[in-house]
C-alpha cells in the first residue's frame, strides 16, 4: 500500500492542521516528523484536502511545512498474553519500560512494544481444516491465575476460514506465526499469538448480549444492599474533590467480584496516580492471598499529560477489558476521572472552531458518553460462557454540583448513580455516598421490598431532622422522635463501614443478609419507651451493639451470641 504523505498548514496547541494528496480516513494514524522524532497523532476530521490532527505528544517545535507520514492502520492497540500486571499510558506504552529507557522525563516520541518480548507454553484447541471466524479461540497459553485463550483477530471478515496449519503443543516466541488460515478466495493470513484491534470499534464476536442481571458484589453494604451494581452494568461516582471517589474505586478494585480490574486514570491528578501505583501492588486479593496486580492493568494518564491521551487511555481500557470478556472472564473497568477526559475533547473541541453547547462543552458530549458506557455489557459467547464488562466511571463537578453537563450527561446513560457528599465526607462517613440523592436500576444482594422500607424510614427519619433544625427537639413528638432515631441507626450501622478494620471493612452477601435481617427487625418495631432521654440512651446502646457485632468473625460463636444480645435488647423494649 502507497504511503500517503503531507505537510503541516497550521498547529493550535495539540491540533495540527495536515495538508495531504491521497486517500486518508478518520481515526487514522500519523507522525509528524519533528527534530528527528516521530509525533503521534490521529486524524479526528477531513475537510477538503485538509486533516485535522489530534497530537498525543507535546507539541512544541511542531513547524509549518513539516513533514506528515499517514499510517494507514487505525488507532489501535495490541492484544495478547502478558498484559496483566501491566502499567501503560494512554498508548499502551509500558510506562516502567519507557522510564527505564528515558528516565524520569519522559521523550516525546518514543513508543514501545505492550507485550512483552518472550514465549509462552502453547496448547492448540483447533486442528487443521477447522472452520473458524473472528473472535474464535486457536489455543491456549496459562497467564498467572488464567487460562489465556489465543484468539483470531476481531477484525476478520467472513466467515470460510479454515485452519491451513496450526503448531503442536510446545513453547513459542509470543510474535511467532502459530496459525494459517486461509479463505476460498485462496487469501492467506499467518496469526501469532498478538492480534491488533482499533480502539473506537466496539469488540461484537458473541452470540447474545445479556440483560445485566446478576449482583456483581463489592462487600461494601450500602452500594450491594442499598445501591446494587450489576456485572455488565454501568455506575457512575460524582462528588466534590477530597469526598473518597479514589478511595472508594480502590475497595471495589479489591473486593470486587470480577477476575480482571482494570484502572483508566484518564485525566486523574497525579498525585492520586501514585498513590495507585504504590498501594495496588501491596493490596492482597482476597480472593488468592497475593498480589492484587496478579489480575490488574492501570492504564495511566495523568492531567499533566497531553490532553488528546486522555480519550486514548479511556478507549484503550475498554477494547482491553473486552478482550478479556472474550475469555469468559468478568471484567471491572474503573475510569477515573471522566471529566477531564470530557475537559479534553471540550479543549478539542474550541480549537476545531464548532459550535459549543452548554458550558462550552461539545454539542455531541452525550453521545460519546453514551458509546463509551454502551461498550459494557453481559453477554453469551459462541462457546456457551457468559462474560460481562462493567464500567464503573467517577465525575468530579466543579463545586460537587451534579447539575453540570457531564454529570446530567453520565446520569442518562449509567444504570446507577452513587453521589458522594460533601457532608458526609466532613462528618467521616465511609462510604460518603448520599443515600437519599443515589439510585440504582438492578437488583441487590438483600430483598429489594424490605430495603424500600428501610429507605422509607430513613427519608421519613431525615425530613424530621431537617425539622428538628427548626423547631428544635422538644417540639417534636416523642412518635417523631423514634423515627428519627430509626433513620439515624440505619445510616450508622449498615450504611456505613470501618474500613480500618478488617472484619468490617469487607462484608460478604450472606453477612449482609443476616445483619439487615436483625436491622429490619429493630427498625420494623414499636417500642416503649416514656421520653427523649430514654429513646436516645435506648438507641445508642442498640447502636453500639450493632457496631460491636460488625467486629465478630462471621458464623462463629460469638457472632450468634452478639446477635443474640442484639435481639434480646430491642425485644425487651418492643410492644407487640
Amino acid at each position: 500500500m502507497e504511503t500517503v504523505t503531507g505537510y503541516v498548514t497550521g498547529i493550535n496547541g495539540n491540533l495540527a492542521n495536515v495538508s495531504f494528496e491521497g486517500s486518508v480516513h478518520k481515526n487514522e494514524v500519523g507522525y509528524i516528523l519533528v527534530d528527528g522524532k516521530r509525533l503521534k497523532g490521529e486524524v479526528i476530521r477531513i475537510n477538503n484536502g485538509i486533516a485535522s490532527m489530534q497530537i498525543y505528544e507535546m507539541s512544541n517545535g511542531i513547524k509549518v511545512g513539516d513533514e506528515v507520514e499517514f499510517t494507514g492502520e487505525l488507532m489501535s492497540v495490541e492484544l495478547g498474553p502478558g498484559l496483566l500486571t501491566q502499567v501503560f499510558d494512554g498508548l499502551q506504552n509500558p510506562l516502567p519500560d519507557l522510564a527505564e529507557q528515558c528516565g524520569f522525563f519522559l521523550e516525546r516520541g518514543v513508543y514501545l512494544d505492550p507485550i512483552p518480548d518472550r514465549e509462552w507454553e502453547f496448547t492448540p484447541s483447533v486442528q487443521v481444516g477447522d472452520s473458524v471466524e473472528a473472535g474464535d479461540s486457536i489455543g491456549s497459553v496459562p497467564e498467572g491465575l488464567f487460562t489465556h485463550e489465543i484468539m483470531v483477530p476481531f477484525t476478520l471478515k467472513g466467515r470460510d476460514w479454515t485452519v491451513k496449519s496450526i503448531k503442536e503443543k510446545g513453547s513459542y516466541h509470543v510474535r511467532a506465526t502459530i496459525c494459517v488460515i486461509a479463505n476460498s478466495k485462496g487469501e492467506e493470513k499467518e496469526l501469532s499469538m498478538v492480534i491488533t484491534q482499533p480502539i473506537k470499534q466496539a469488540v461484537k464476536c458473541y452470540d447474545e448480549r445479556l440483560r445485566p442481571d446478576e449482583p456483581l458484589v463489592t462487600k461494601i453494604r450500602c452500594i450491594d444492599a442499598f445501591l446494587p451494581v450489576a456485572k455488565g452494568g454501568t455506575f457512575c461516582v460524582p462528588g466534590p474533590f477530597g469526598a473518597g471517589k479514589t478511595v472508594l474505586q480502590h475497595m471495589e478494585a479489591k473486593n470486587g467480584e470480577a477476575d480482571i480490574v482494570i484502572v483508566a486514570a484518564c485525566g486523574e491528578r497525579a498525585g492520586e496516580v501514585v498513590e495507585i501505583l504504590k498501594e495496588f501492588p501491596e493490596l492482597e486479593d482476597p480472593k488468592t492471598g497475593r498480589s492484587l496486580m496478579e489480575r490488574t492493568i492501570i492504564i495511566c494518564n495523568t492531567s499533566s499529560m497531553p490532553v488528546a491521551a486522555r480519550e486514548a487511555s479511556c478507549y484503550t481500557a475498554v477494547t482491553l477489558a473486552e478482550y478479556y470478556r472474550q475469555m469468559g472472564l468478568d471484567v471491572l473497568l474503573l475510569a477515573d476521572s471522566t471529566s477531564r477526559w470530557a475537559q479534553a475533547m471540550r479543549e478539542m473541541s474550541g480549537r476545531l472552531e464548532e459550535i459549543p453547547g452548554e458550558e462550552a462543552f461539545p454539542a455531541y458530549l452525550e453521545s460519546t458518553i453514551a458509546s463509551f458506557y454502551e461498550r459494557a455489557g453481559k453477554v453469551r459467547l459462541k462457546n456457551g460462557k457468559i462474560a460481562s464488562v462493567t464500567i464503573g466511571g467517577t465525575v468530579s463537578p466543579a463545586g460537587g454540583n451534579f447539575e453540570e453537563p457531564v454529570t446530567q450527561a453520565t446520569l442518562k446513560v449509567v444504570g446507577a448513580f452513587h453521589g458522594l457528599s460533601r457532608e458526609r465526607s466532613d462528618a467521616r462517613k465511609y462510604p460518603a455516598i448520599h443515600p437519599m440523592d443515589s439510585w440504582s436500576k438492578y437488583s441487590g444482594v438483600v430483598d429489594m421490598g424490605r430495603i424500600e422500607e428501610a429507605r422509607s424510614i430513613l427519608r421519613r427519619g431525615n425530613e424530621i431532622n431537617q425539622m428538628m433544625k427548626v423547631v428544635g427537639e422538644e417540639g417534636t413528638s416523642a412518635e417523631d422522635y423514634i423515627i428519627y432515631q430509626k433513620g439515624e441507626l440505619l445510616d450508622s450501622v449498615y450504611l456505613q463501614q470501618n474500613s480500618f478494620d478488617p472484619i468490617d471493612a469487607a462484608c460478604s452477601p450472606e453477612r449482609q443478609r443476616e445483619e439487615f435481617d436483625r436491622l429490619y427487625d429493630a427498625l420494623t418495631m414499636s417500642y416503649d419507651l416514656e421520653d427523649k432521654k430514654e429513646i436516645r440512651s435506648f438507641f445508642n446502646q442498640l447502636r453500639q451493639e450493632f457496631l460491636d457485632w460488625h467486629g465478630t468473625e462471621f458464623e462463629t460463636p460469638e457472632f450468634y451470641e452478639q446477635e443474640k444480645k442484639i435481639t434480646e435488647f430491642f425485644m425487651s423494649k418492643a410492644v407487640e
